[in-house]
């Protein structure tokens, strides 16, 4: 089990590399990227949320990844569009069936 204040400190590196946006900002796309996975899970389904990648930056949104059929992929860019801050989403969802 992942203690609290690992994750914390993994989240902190990985703000700490992105050059091109202020930290605030940088706080509010960790956000945006977990409220996304959150709505994926209840959404789409817990088991594709592990085959969809999420990428906020300045509150653009890509998807990218693997889904099986086009309406679970029209279902996570609908989740991503009704996160607050989220200014547009990317979607580069691939519908492939799973084996």
């Amino acid at each position: 089990m992942i203690k609290p204040c690992t994750l914390i400190f993994a989240c902190a590196l990985m703000v700490g590399c992105r050059t091109n946006e202020t930290p605030r900002a940088q706080v509010d796309d960790l956000q945006i990227a977990a409220q996304i996975k959150s709505k994926l899970a209840s959404d789409v389904g817990l088991s594709s949320v592990t085959d969809i990648s999420v990428n906020s930056t300045n509150g653009i949104v890509t998807l990218a990844g693997q889904v099986d059929s086009p309406a679970k992929k029209a279902r996570a860019e609908q989740a991503a569009t009704t996160v607050p801050k989220v200014v547009r989403v990317i979607d580069n969802l691939q519908v492939a069936a799973k084996p």
